[in-house]
């Protein structure tokens, strides 16, 4: 086949009337080819089908069906922002979608060269608003908000593409059991957990987006897919350093509460003042004794105060029925297998067996499997670590007494001179200050991958899960198993 942005020699002509010329693009679900429509004399898009399988087998006929439901959501949506369909041709047995042909780069292939300016990232993210509430009002939501789907066209036009997994309201889902669509770190947590997807979802989308536009990567982009779920379900996105007048907007869409976040109108107002220099009036953030007004969206009919459960925070906060799972790892992993098809055989590989620890001197139950065998302990004033393995396998658990470092500095000292290293706050056994860590350490020669757990209590002291296991080998795989068992398997006591 030929590669990107290569010209076609004697190019096919598909429905009689599309000359393909060139290979302009490639996604999970095709191949978009610049084409020339011979009947108006004119260049266009057209999306080739890429599907596995069988044509008899259910799975193909689902994918092709998607194919044609894109051409019919797409073609719906009346905006300058939403990508012109013109016909759909059927080519051996399958849909292939002519579009317009828009000349220019994806924001993806732009953030490629760095994060854009706050007016700029504005200025993009009120155009892809625009497209969505277009979608919106015909009853289509698209679930595939992403860099890869903006196109940025000459004249400062902005076009949302690739409505292959939009979601037509009140048809029925294609979607089966076991399957997932989109792209995971743009994916809204709702929908992972199983509720569905609404307008609301596209709006945390397009928050990532627009971080990922200020500050050139996803907050939720992880090294595993496991890792990515647990970001999206658990952690708290990292406050934008680069974001100005757009962070408070941003990690408001990020609320995992959909109705918690800002409404389009809301979300329309705000990138309009940033992409026009403006000055943006952002609400009031809470109080500790009075949040029932000030951390989510304003709603129809005022809603009873609920119980304050963290400290006063930096920006608007989620007031949400979702509560965090005390069995994540174990519960991250499921939810993988589930949406993703992905089989997860490491806890397999680790044994069915887990044992309980009660090392000397910790408030802390640890339980591994049962290979796993004390190696080391060490005790220093107000500090105490075990150490267990097997193979090329190591997991130790620290305690410290009456600390006054907090989680994630811990976090940086551990990821002090590894290469990219990843922190994600969340929250362990009712504990809220803690942060997952997953470094990657290069300078032994031997590249070592370390994940931890680092948690706070309530009095003061702070516990440190740590597996270190070796990057790139089987081990690894094992390694990432046994930290999620672990971590979900931890036991804090009250002293």
């Amino acid at each position: 086949m030929s590669e990107v942005g290569e010209q076609v020699r004697d190019g096919r002509l598909v429905g009689g009337r599309y000359r393909l010329l060139e290979r302009i693009g490639s996604g999970g679900m095709g191949t978009v080819w610049r084409a020339f429509d011979e009947l108006v004399d004119r260049e266009v898009a057209v999306k080739q089908p890429r599907l596995p399988g069988d044509p008899e087998d259910e799975a193909f006929q689902r994918a092709a069906h998607r194919l044609y439901r894109e051409a019919r959501a797409a073609a719906r949506v009346d905006h300058p922002s939403a990508v012109a369909i013109h016909d759909v041709v059927i080519e051996d047995e399958l849909p292939w979608i002519v579009m317009e042909l828009v000349r220019g780069e994806s924001l993806h292939e732009l953030l490629g060269r760095g994060p854009l300016t706050p007016a700029d990232s504005a200025r993009i993210g009120l155009s892809v608003l625009g497209a969505l509430r277009a979608a919106h009002a015909v009853g289509i939501v698209h679930r595939d908000v992403k860099p890869a789907n903006v196109l940025l066209g000459p004249h400062a036009r902005v076009v949302l593409t690739d409505f292959g997994i939009a979601h037509i309201q009140g048809e029925e889902s294609l979607t089966a059991s076991g399957e997932f669509v989109g792209s995971l770190e743009f994916i809204a947590p709702e929908r992972m957990s199983g509720t569905g997807a609404g307008p609301a979802s596209d709006l945390w989308s397009l928050g990532v987006l627009l971080y990922a536009a200020v500050e050139g990567a996803s907050p939720f982009r992880r090294t595993t897919v496991e890792s990515t779920l647990g970001a999206i379900l658990a952690g708290d996105p990292p406050e934008p350093t680069r974001a100005g007048p757009l962070g408070p907007l941003i990690l408001r869409l990020l609320a995992r509460d959909p109705e918690a976040r800002p409404g389009p109108e809301e979300v329309g107002a705000v990138l309009e003042a940033v992409a026009g220099g403006r000055d943006v009036t952002a609400p009031e953030p809470p109080t500790a004794d009075a949040d029932a007004d000030a951390d989510a969206v304003p709603q129809p009919e005022p809603e009873p105060e609920p119980e304050p459960e963290e400290p006063e925070p930096k920006f608007p906060r989620a007031r949400s029925s979702y509560r965090r799972a005390p069995l994540l790892g174990v519960g991250i992993l499921l939810l993988a297998a589930l949406v993703l098809g992905i089989v997860v055989h490491g806890l397999r590989d680790t044994g069915d067996s887990w044992t309980a620890h009660r090392p000397k001197a910790m408030s802390a139950v640890l339980r591994l499997p049962a290979p796993y065998k004390q190696l080391q302990a060490r005790t220093a004033p107000g500090t105490r670590t075990v150490t267990y393995g097997t193979g090329e396998l190591r997991v130790s658990l620290t305690e410290w007494d009456g600390v006054a470092l907090v989680p994630l500095v811990e976090a940086h000292s551990l990821g002090e001179g590894a290469s990219n290293p990843q922190y994600t706050r969340t929250s362990f056994r009712g504990n809220k200050d803690a942060v997952l860590a997953d470094t990657v350490d290069e300078r032994s020669g031997v590249p070592t991958r370390v994940m931890a757990l680092i948690v706070r209590t309530s009095d003061h002291r702070m516990y440190e899960l740590r597996v270190d296991m070796p990057k790139g080998t089987r081990d690894e795989k094992k390694g990432t198993a046994l930290f999620k068992g672990a971590r979900a398997r931890l036991t804090l006591i009250t002293p």
